[in-house]
């Protein structure tokens, strides 16, 4: 299961529509000294796949290939500010550890 907050679901709603996409793609790449980084990719058009997990939105799609939903099941994504400083955070039960730069995570 994946989530958004309340604020990630809006502000993902006003970036796609700006641009008339159908949704997000959320994934995991290798990197960094912890092993993973969160991926958050935009999807101009939506077609079914069976290589990926569809946690459909009231207005968009969030996309999960089956190979990186072991690394993202139970995910909220949430959007923040902080002082100058904004974007998506991704709150992740599976983390066991995170790098101290904050840029990538172990499960």
């Amino acid at each position: 299961m994946i989530s958004l907050t309340d604020r990630a679901y809006t502000k993902v709603k006003r970036l796609l529509q700006a641009k008339d996409y159908a949704g997000i793609r959320l994934g995991v790449k290798t990197t960094g000294c912890s092993g993973l980084a969160y991926v958050l990719e935009y999807v101009p058009e939506y077609t079914p796949s069976d290589s990926d997990i569809n946690y459909a939105q009231q207005d968009f799609v969030v996309l999960v290939d089956k190979k990186n939903e072991v690394y993202l099941n139970g995910v909220t994504v949430d959007y923040v500010r902080q002082g100058l400083n904004e974007g998506f955070e991704f709150l992740n039960p599976n983390e066991r550890d995170r790098c101290g730069c904050g840029e990538s995570f172990r499960v």
